[in-house]
């Protein structure tokens, strides 16, 4: 029966076309990142190309934590239409895929969490150490060129009736477009001399294609390192971990053990000294009025969710059993 759930969450396949434009995506800029150290040490980055990058960085990897995953996916607070698109937009420029079908893989995900059925899981094949290692490459990477997609009307139908969503991923061309032209326009500006090819060039390099290999590289990180790997305060049933020094640049997702035991929550950094970027920000927009119904943690349902700690050495040998109930 199990398996037979697991089956049903698949939808269409994926086609050529579809694998060509993952391996352009996915592949360009993960070469970008390794190029990056030979153009470092021969051409070096520029300041502008630096500023430029963060700003960038900061508004796509936002997008997608705020925007796709905590308000799309699991409605952790409401948003204004205004504040709604916006988000919808800056997570496009992260070059993740569209609003719906991140949040349909997203929300499977949560369904079957490191047991069948889930698409991204690091214990796919086993829990000897191949199989581990094999695990954390699909979960990182490989997943995406998986030919199965998530069915979207099953997991997704409130956003497949979403028009502002539906329009925002039409326009996904544009915008990914938009997302690496951007740093080479604002670098070719930067100055006062006029345009300079160079310049341009560089904030390409540096603000477009590393920018983005990173910022794919550190949400693909959640799905592998992070259900492998990190502390577990909080009961879960399945592989979540906090993995503290990805908290910076993932805007506080990495605090992963946590959302598992309460995905709705709108912080993940719940405990002392956990750096959550997104929730800082939704809480201003909160305060601006342009998000409300914000579903922040609450300290008697956190010590319900307090983990019945149990051995670090028995934890380590793999996957809660298919048995268990989901999450």
């Amino acid at each position: 029966m199990a398996e037979e759930s697991a089956n049903a969450a698949w939808g269409e396949r994926m086609g050529t076309a579809d694998r060509v434009v993952v391996g352009v995506f996915v592949g360009i800029p993960f070469v970008a990142v390794i190029a990056s150290v030979v153009v470092l040490w021969g051409w070096g980055v520029t300041w502008h190309d630096l500023v430029i990058g963060a700003v960038m960085y900061a508004v796509a990897v936002h997008g997608i934590t705020i925007g796709y995953h905590r308000l799309f996916t699991h409605k952790a607070f409401k948003a204004a239409r205004p504040l709604k698109i916006a988000l919808a937009v800056a997570g496009t420029m992260a070059v993740e895929g569209d609003a719906i079908t991140w949040c349909a893989d997203h929300r499977r995900h949560h369904q079957f969490a490191d047991r069948p059925g889930d698409p991204h899981s690091p214990w796919r094949f086993g829990t000897s150490v191949r199989a581990l290692l094999k695990g954390m490459v699909w979960a990182h990477v490989g997943w995406t060129f998986n030919n199965d997609k998530t069915d979207r009307h099953k997991y997704v139908p409130d956003l497949l009736a979403d028009r502002d969503l539906i329009l925002v991923a039409r326009w996904q061309p544009l915008i990914v477009l938009f997302s690496f032209g951007a740093p080479a326009v604002v670098g070719g500006l930067w100055g006062e001399g006029g345009w300079d090819s160079g310049a341009a060039w560089s904030a390409f390099f540096w603000a477009g294609l590393v920018r983005i290999g990173l910022l794919h590289h550190v949400t693909w990180s959640i799905n592998s390192i992070c259900h492998i790997s990190g502390a577990r305060p909080f009961r879960v049933r399945d592989r979540s971990g906090n993995v503290w020094w990805l908290a910076p640049l993932s805007g506080g997702e990495s605090w992963h053990n946590l959302h598992h035991a309460d995905p709705t929550s709108a912080r993940h950094g719940v405990l002392r000294g956990q750096l959550d970027s997104s929730a800082r920000l939704i809480r201003l927009f909160e305060l601006a009025s342009w998000a409300g119904a914000v579903r922040w943690p609450d300290e008697r349902r956190l010590a319900r969710l307090a983990a019945d700690v149990r051995t670090p050495a028995r934890e380590a040998q793999g996957p809660p059993p298919a048995s268990a109930r989901k999450p």
